[in-house]
């Protein structure tokens, strides 16, 4: 089968307004990105979420830019078609233009092919100066998680008419500084429409509606990894949590009861070796209790 050449930034920004939406998934490791890559996504986020489903954190604002990129790249290793985009996390773009850019360059060095931030207007100096660098730019707007403190917990936001005219004016605002996308979450789904009519440059969605131009779900939320939180804007189309801890709880009934491991399951010894080492009796034996005791 022939594969296709990598999905780029530029390939993201032509599909505006397209027919077939815009598909995104996080992975933060080797595996993870396997599967969402051969699953034919559009865009790999490694996103600051690795703070809570991954590394246990109750919110996004523990994680630094050596973290993003350590998971970074771990994705990157497995060389996927999707776009990788990676998460430029609290504080590594708020003090100063030169480690707005450095920190983006360590992400771009990891494996990224373009790197996401948060916030409206006041973003605009940074994505000048990461597309400065030739390092493609996502935003993020509306629900932005390094915000929480500031937003008093994780609210939908632009509920109010001048809360979604200033979501709108901010996403103009980016896609004029030369964001190739935006993000929006957690926004009414007129809001997010509005949003998408404005601007030349995809949205992409969570817990936006369907008027976006793309939309993006957390993998462990999409699998059923996170049973603690389930936001109203998650469809779990597995439970693989259940599934993982059955099949863990049974490894240990195994272990326990002595049916792990069976002869099968087990490197033996030839004959004279175990003569040499005055265990053939012993070996044979055991080889032949285990071979009884598993099918």
């Amino acid at each position: 089968m022939t594969v296709s050449r990598p999905v780029s930034a530029p390939d993201v920004l032509a599909r505006k307004g397209g027919e077939a939406p815009l598909v995104m998934v996080t992975a933060y490791d080797a595996p993870s990105a396997r599967a969402v890559d051969e699953a034919g996504v559009d865009m790999i986020l490694v996103g600051d979420s690795v703070a809570m489903v991954v590394l246990g954190y109750d919110d996004t604002l523990h994680v630094t830019i050596d973290d993003i990129a350590h998971h970074t790249a771990a994705v990157a290793r497995t060389k996927p078609r999707a776009l990788l985009v990676a998460d430029l996390p609290w504080m590594s773009y708020h003090l100063s233009r030169d480690d707005t850019v450095r920190n983006a360059a360590q992400l771009v060095r990891a494996g990224a092919g373009a790197v996401k931030l948060e916030g409206g207007r006041k973003r605009v100096d940074a994505v000048h100066a990461i597309l400065d660098a030739e390092i493609p730019v996502m935003g993020h707007l509306g629900l932005t998680p390094q915000s929480v403190n500031a937003f008093g917990g994780f609210k939908v936001q632009g509920k109010t008419l001048d809360a979604a005219r200033v979501i709108v004016d901010d996403a103009v605002a980016l896609a004029d500084a030369g964001c190739f996308a935006l993000v929006l979450e957690c926004v009414p789904d007129a809001v997010a429409r509005m949003v998408t009519d404005a601007v030349p440059v995809p949205t992409i969605g969570i817990g936006a509606g369907r008027h976006c131009d793309g939309q993006v779900l957390v993998y462990h939320d999409i699998l059923g990894f996170e049973n603690r939180v389930r936001p109203r804007f998650v469809r779990r189309y597995a439970n693989l949590h259940d599934a993982a801890t059955d099949a863990i709880a049974r490894f240990a009934d195994d272990v326990r009861a002595g049916r792990f491991p069976s002869s099968d399951e087990t490197y033996h010894a030839s004959e004279n070796v175990s003569e040499a080492l005055g265990l053939y009796g012993s070996a044979a034996e055991a080889s032949v209790g285990a071979d009884t005791v598993h099918a």
